[in-house]
């Protein structure tokens, strides 16, 4: 009789052969860099995110309101406020990761003080005055307020989705911008144009 432990030796050797009888290797991206490379869908992947982030977020670096920032003491109050999905794509997520991505940057850059996204769905709750209210870009200054930012990122990501016999391409155009709360000039505006295709 087995004890417990060699069971599940026995157990993950014999799900180990079974894999490896169907032909599936997995692989991780530290042992494969090449991994990441290769395109899997028109959808936004992980290399994707980081081109169109690196080049937005330079533009940003060295932006006049950037510059400003750097010399305002006490260093002024920012917010990252969802992206609008303009695209018939399900790319949510990725969304999700480019605001998490430019918070990070925005905080690792020692210029701002950025308010934390955790309290914004219990915001624009106050704000829409619904229980599952839904941010509403035509509302950003009242968000800004409410939280108490002096400026806002936020941005929108529009695309075009063409077809032909034998190839689909998706052209995406990734725009972020800087909003001033109490006046709701754009400050900067930046954009980055992804492609990506099946042919």
């Amino acid at each position: 009789m087995l004890l417990p432990f060699a069971r599940l030796v026995v157990a993950g050797l014999a799900l180990t052969l079974a894999a490896g009888c169907g032909g599936k290797e997995y692989v991780r991206g530290s042992q494969d860099p090449s991994i990441d490379s290769h395109a899997m869908s028109t959808g936004l992947d992980k290399e994707d995110i980081q081109r169109a982030l690196k080049e937005t977020l330079n533009k940003l670096r060295v932006s006049p309101v950037m510059n400003e920032w750097r010399t305002t003491n006490p260093p002024p109050t920012v917010a990252i406020f969802p992206f609008s999905n303009s695209t018939d794509q399900h790319i949510d997520s990725a969304l999700e990761t480019i605001l998490s991505e430019a918070e990070t940057w925005m905080v690792e850059s020692n210029v701002v003080t950025m308010i934390s996204r955790d309290r914004q769905r219990e915001m624009i709750r106050e704000v829409e005055g619904q229980q599952n209210a839904v941010f509403n870009p035509a509302h950003t200054a009242k968000y800004g307020r409410q939280l108490g930012a002096k400026y806002l990122i936020t941005g929108k990501v529009s695309g075009n989705d063409e077809r032909t016999e034998d190839m689909r391409r998706v052209q995406y155009f990734l725009y972020m911008q800087v909003l001033e709360v109490e006046t709701s000039a754009i400050r900067w505006q930046g954009k980055t144009e992804i492609t990506k295709a099946v042919r």
